[in-house]
């Protein structure tokens, strides 16, 4: 039995999909539609979604179209590469990181508007719709969750375009339409379906939009380098940049080296495996300087214990788990790692890789005193043997027993 809601905000695109969900929502429910557009660096304009909302009939001062660019990379990003965290060994969490937002803002949106339902255009059989919904119900939990895909019969292409002939909603046509779901904000451009559903299939190499093929990219390398603060990028060659400047410039320069392709089989929270392709360009270069960095000033044993817990670390962000406790927990946990990770890394890119080639900081912990190969006055080699003896009496122990 549906429930009654009265006014709804929809995470709204302007694209036909969302389109046709608000026209169904004003249709099933009989409510008042309130629009959210966000701009998080997906690379199209934002601005052709108010007029389309307001073609579909919805008031002006119920359209929201906002540029989150800053607040998704300082709030979300960055504390996420503060982590170093990448899902099952390679995913960089591209679309992942910007669900949480899109949800929290929704969420403001519908207690400003005095809305009693939120909604999206996720999937039944994706992480989004469980990305978007534990997100509603850790902010609001008594807010109405509307999920379109579970419950109307337009299940495919072919009905959904009928039902936007029937009440007028254009389909707009720009030449030959992708074959892949694709979706983009700052971070990464993922692209799923079509070929890439046999796992066995290589990806056309037009499909790739972000960076050049690495084959292609300039013959010449090119060096920058990247300046920290409490583990933040925050300049490149000296210029200091803001968290969306910063990011805008890394994927300039990814995409320039053919830097940030990734080809996978991900475990998706729902059950199944699913192949994607990602272009991750500027966030592939920071986790490579981010690593440099802290590899000069973290403790041995802090680093460590950083490494253990980063996998757990990206499931909860992947899974939807973002406004948990136990992220926040551990996000704590890895803030406090990086008060003293501030420096420099210097890095060489080449034809889709990126090498770091120097590091440098005031609070590094790297003594060449220690470490150098020739005479030194502050280590003295005898003291290892007692070390090592030390780390093997259990094993000396257990051979003499059982020799006996």
């Amino acid at each position: 039995m549906k429930k009654e809601v009265k006014k709804v905000v929809l995470a709204y695109s302007g694209g036909l999909d969302t389109s046709i969900i608000l026209k169904w929502l004003q249709d099933e429910y009989n409510c008042e539609v309130v629009t959210f557009t966000a701009d998080i660096g997906q690379g199209e304009e934002v601005e052709p979604a108010r007029e389309k909302a307001l073609k579909l009939g919805i008031k002006p001062e119920n359209i929201f179209i906002e540029d989150l660019r800053e607040e998704f990379v300082r709030d979300y990003v960055f504390p996420m590469f503060r982590a170093n965290a990448i899902y099952e060994g390679e995913y960089l969490l591209g679309t992942s990181i910007a669900r949480p937002l899109i949800a929290k803002r929704q969420i403001e949106i519908a207690k400003l508007t005095g809305a009693d339902a939120v909604s999206h255009g996720a999937t039944g059989k994706g992480n989004d719709q469980v990305r978007f919904e534990l997100g509603y119900l850790a902010l609001n939990p008594d807010i109405t969750i509307i999920a379109p895909w579970r419950e109307w019969d337009l299940n495919s292409r072919e009905k959904l375009l009928k039902f936007a002939e029937k009440h007028g909603i254009p389909i707009e046509k720009h030449g030959k339409k992708s074959p892949y779901s694709m979706d983009a904000n700052l971070l990464h451009i993922s692209y799923e379906g079509g070929l890439l559903e046999d796992p066995m299939n290589e990806p056309e190499e037009d499909m790739w939009r972000w960076t050049v093929s690495p084959e292609n990219a300039p013959d010449t390398p090119e060096y920058i380098t990247i300046t920290y603060k409490n583990g933040d990028p925050v300049a490149i060659d000296g210029k200091e940049l803001s968290p969306a400047e910063m990011l805008t410039q890394l994927n300039e320069y990814g995409k320039k080296h053919g830097i940030g392709r990734l080809d996978i089989v991900e475990n998706r929270y729902v059950g199944m495996k699913s192949r994607g392709c990602y272009e991750t360009p500027g966030g592939t270069i920071m986790l490579k300087a981010h690593r440099a960095i802290e590899s000069i000033t973290l403790d041995r044993e802090e680093a460590h214990l950083k490494d253990e817990l980063m996998p757990r670390y990206a499931k909860l962000i992947y899974n939807g788990f973002w406004f948990s406790p136990e992220r926040e927990m551990l996000q704590a946990a890895i803030d406090k790692t990086q008060v003293n990770v501030n420096g420099d890394v210097r890095l060489k890119l080449y034809k889709g890789n990126v090498t770091v080639v120097g590091r440098q900081s005031p609070n590094t912990l790297f003594n060449s005193e220690f470490c150098t190969f020739e005479e030194d006055s502050v280590y003295n080699q005898k003291d290892a043997e007692g070390f090592i003896r030390l780390n093997a009496l259990r094993f000396i122990i257990e051979g003499h027993a059982r020799k006996k």
